[in-house]
């Protein structure tokens, strides 16, 4: 048939080819297909709230099931008076074939059926009435829908032909199969619609997730811009006015300034360019400078302001650490007060931060929600942006529930001794994040531990 001729078929006939071809394709190419039961779930709803060994063999209850389906079919043929034997028996292997061969157990109960009518001389013997009926339920079960429309329109068709087209005799099987099948199809259709949308729940928390963390890296991204851009910068005037400042310099020294300046502003150039793969179209650069530490106490009167009761704890030797480092933090206790205020209304807060030699330490905690005001119900994105913050500076994060059913957030940010921006005290002498006292790293020029500063609602 030429592709024209396909074209131009009505949907009458091409809905009626679909059909014939769902037909040969679920009753006669896959009829010797070994399909063999599967035991069910150990994990499932119901099976996993059981006892260890009890779980073990629950899992076979289905087999059970159609082997106990298949001796009482055999009992029902061994109360025939004549052929009891062949009468209970080939019907039985009819329906335990299901376990295995499902396609083919309905095409042997059709030959059990006619079997048994030779014998007893009535079409639907009790048993093969019996056996009919269970194998036609057990291959729904285990194919699908169509299947079953299709077995019972053959078995309906077959029992009119045998009794030359007088559909009385095969009306009570037809009509008993009819009802059984219909509930095995809605009970299979539930199912099915039950795993899509839990395949499609799955599919739609992780194209979330995954935007979330897309999202988060376009921030980083705009705001390391901010804050390499800011030193650059800094470093091509400088670069430009280092000449000036010495009298007669030598040309080599001029000639260095320039390379200097002039790889200043080339990166620069390639820092905007590859931000602008990230950058929506509307953003907008921020006029302000980026956020530290050092204005952390404006963060924590705004969430007090909202009504969340925060306290600020400091240990260690408070010093300037690198603003990468500085903004994370920053943006790790923001996200995590945030949390707080949605998820946790009515509790108090806690914000702890230690300076120690290798770095940062922080900790985000607060109490349980009280009060009458409902916690919101979020997906949990701000602990994907805090970890892909802490991630980035190779640092380690911990998140969790408390005792006392609050949250708690813990993050250490490491800080290489060598990466220790350097700092100029009243004498002008360069001093850094390390105690060039030469006591421990935790102690003051005279050998006494750092202070702790606790502040609690904005009073020190």
């Amino acid at each position: 048939m030429t592709e024209t001729q396909t074209k131009t078929k009505g949907p009458e006939f091409r809905a009626a080819e679909g059909a014939m071809n769902g037909l040969r394709e679920d009753l006669f190419r896959q009829a010797l297909a070994y399909r063999p039961l599967p035991p069910l779930n150990p994990e499932g709803r119901l099976i996993r709230r059981l006892p260890g060994g009890l779980r073990k063999g629950v899992v076979w209850a289905p087999h059970a099931l159609v082997l106990f389906a298949a001796f009482v079919v055999m009992m029902i043929g061994f109360a025939e008076w004549e052929f009891r034997f062949l009468m209970g028996l080939v019907p039985a292997i009819a329906v335990a074939m299901t376990l295995v061969r499902p396609v083919a157990a309905f095409w042997a109960s059709m030959l059990a059926t006619v079997f048994c009518g030779v014998l007893s001389g009535e079409l639907w013997a009790p048993s093969a009435f019996a056996a009919q009926v269970v194998v036609m339920v057990v291959v729904a079960a285990r194919t699908r829908p169509r299947t079953a429309a299709w077995m019972w329109l053959l078995t309906l068709l077959f029992g009119m032909l045998l009794e030359g087209g007088d559909p009385t005799v095969t009306a009570p099987l037809a009509t008993l199969s009819a009802f059984v099948l219909l509930v095995v199809a809605v009970v299979q259709i539930r199912r099915d619609a039950e795993r899509e949308v839990t395949v499609q729940r799955t599919v739609t928390a992780v194209e979330r997730d995954r935007r979330t963390l897309l999202e988060e890296r376009t921030t980083i991204a705009r705001e390391l811009h901010d804050v390499v851009a800011h030193h650059m910068s800094v470093v091509a005037i400088q670069a430009e006015a280092a000449p000036y400042r010495v009298e007669n310099p030598p040309p080599e020294l001029e000639q260095a300034f320039v390379t200097i300046r002039e790889n200043a502003v080339a990166a620069l150039t390639e820092l905007r360019r590859v931000l602008g793969v990230v950058r929506a179209e509307d953003y907008e650069a921020p006029d302000a400078p980026q956020p530290t530490l050092a204005v952390l106490d404006g963060l924590l009167d705004n969430v007090r302001e909202a009504g969340l009761e925060t306290e600020k704890v400091i240990t260690g030797a408070v010093r300037e650490l690198p603003q990468g480092v500085e903004l994370s933090a920053y943006r790790i206790v923001q996200e995590a007060l945030s949390n707080s205020l949605r998820h946790a209304p009515g509790a108090s807060a806690r914000v702890e931060l230690g300076y120690v030699l290798g770095g940062l330490g922080l900790r985000v905690v607060n109490g349980p929600p009280t009060g009458l005001v409902k916690p919101s119900q979020g997906a949990g994105h701000g602990i994907t942006g805090m970890r892909e913050r802490v991630a980035m500076l190779n640092g380690e994060m911990t998140a969790g529930t408390t005792a006392d059913g609050g949250y708690e957030i813990a993050v250490f940010l490491p800080v290489p001794l060598s990466e220790e921006p350097e700092t100029r005290d009243a004498t002008g002498s360069e001093v850094t994040g390390r105690d060039t006292t030469g006591g421990p790293p935790d102690t003051d020029a005279d050998g006494n531990a750092d202070t702790v500063v606790i502040e609690r609602d904005g009073r020190a």
